[in-house]
């Protein structure tokens, strides 16, 4: 999958347990996060958020997302075109019975959502997220510091 040109370093992997992620996130972020479920479409208002700023992962805080590859696909998700390089990674995904394109935090294995070949240019993708699986930071507000759910960083 085609990534932004943002600069990254190299990312550690966390194997934080589930049940600790479960202690620091809400309900409905469990439930997507943790257990690969989907938000109900228009239920984010992060789909309407055009602020400039960058979307870190709900768990750990990864940024994910510049909001520059954000754009309205009409799904009620929040939509991007690419995401931070190394940042995400894919798997296939048959939940659904088709094959499809499922995606998570590189650092936390938390689920964002899928990827489909529908997007804009340049890249022609839509990382399709749920909402609840991002925090929005907007330009001129210090990211928060990556956390790992044990209470370090």
């Amino acid at each position: 999958m085609p990534d932004s040109d943002t600069e990254s370093s190299t990312v550690v992997k966390l194997d934080t347990p589930k049940d600790t992620w479960r202690l620091l996130l809400s309900t409905e972020g469990c439930r997507v996060i943790v257990d690969e479920g989907t938000e109900p479409a228009f239920s984010s208002p992060l789909n309407t958020e055009t602020r400039v700023g960058t979307f870190v992962c709900a768990a750990c805080f990864l940024p994910l997302f510049e909001s520059t590859s954000k754009f309205d696909s009409g799904t009620g998700w929040p939509s991007f075109y690419s995401a931070i390089k190394d940042h995400v990674e894919t798997k296939r995904d048959f939940k659904l019975g088709l094959p499809r394109i499922e995606y998570h935090c590189v650092r936390c294995g938390g689920h964002q959502g899928h990827v489909f070949p529908d997007g804009p240019q340049p890249t022609g993708q839509r990382y399709c997220n749920n909402g609840v699986a991002l925090r929005f930071i907007p330009d001129g507000e210090s990211l928060p510091g990556l956390r790992d759910g044990l209470g370090e960083g």
